[in-house]
């Protein structure tokens, strides 16, 4: 069942959303060769906690970290570890949450370390365009397939491929709520969008083909041809008025 929210309540998601994404400002920041995985997931983990809020993965279904940290190939999901340092030309995307005052606010990005392949930047701006061409179909009346479908289209224009076996969510007082909202759709179809939906939008783009594989850790997502991958996340808001972007509290990142 959809949980559609009030005014209030957008305005307490806005709350956990800027904590959201301000931890992963912090997280951008410490970006560069020989930086660890751990390393960035403390950064996000004290900039929730700072901020009086809690990571939303901490302990979710078992998993051990306050941060998803996914590198190059890595789709989603990624285990912070100690023993893992960035390189130069790596893609790393890092996906957050943060429970503030009864709500979610959820968001990844992917951001390059140091100097990386044309290629690898051309995959993160596409990713990126693809979250906006969907959020454009996020109207009144609309339909959650033209969500997916403008995704979709814009990423295969591009030459590259959606990965269709993970899809983003409502987002509120769970962090993962109904509806589920797929990267790919077709338009007119599915549940109408209405005012008091919060959803979290999250297209994840490979190079190569859509396939991916879950690691035995249980959670580390990986593209099945070794192809790189890139998310792009934020949680939004549709009001009678229009979309909040709940999240992206840097209109440039």
């Amino acid at each position: 069942m959809i949980q559609l929210k009030n005014g209030d309540q957008i305005k307490a998601m806005m709350a956990a959303g800027r904590i959201t994404g301000e931890a992963l400002l912090r997280a951008r920041d410490h970006v560069r060769e020989g930086v660890s995985t751990y390393e960035l997931d403390r950064v996000v983990r004290e900039s929730i906690e700072k901020a009086g809020a809690k990571p939303s993965f901490l302990g979710y279904a078992g998993f051990p970290a306050s941060a998803c940290i996914s590198i190059n190939d890595e789709v989603i999901h990624g285990i912070p570890s100690r023993k893992r340092f960035l390189q130069e030309g790596d893609i790393v995307k890092i996906d957050v949450g943060a429970f503030y005052k009864g709500f979610h606010g959820d968001s990844a990005r992917t951001i390059p370390v140091g100097k990386v392949s044309e290629e690898a930047l051309r995959l993160i701006q596409v990713t990126r365009d693809s979250f906006f061409a969907g959020l454009e179909m996020l109207k009144v009346g609309n339909r959650l397939g033209d969500i997916g479908a403008a995704i979709d289209t814009l990423v295969r224009h591009n030459g590259f491929s959606t990965v269709k076996r993970y899809v983003g969510h409502g987002v509120g007082h769970e962090l993962h709520e109904s509806p589920d909202v797929p990267n790919y759709g077709t338009p007119g179809r599915g549940p109408r969008l209405c005012a008091g939906m919060t959803l979290a939008i999250e297209p994840m783009v490979n190079i190569g083909r859509e396939d991916v594989r879950e690691l035995d850790d249980g959670w580390t997502v990986k593209t099945l041809d070794g192809s790189l991958s890139a998310h792009y996340e934020n949680s939004v808001a549709l009001t009678s008025d229009g979309v909040i972007n709940l999240t992206g509290i840097d209109p440039s990142f």
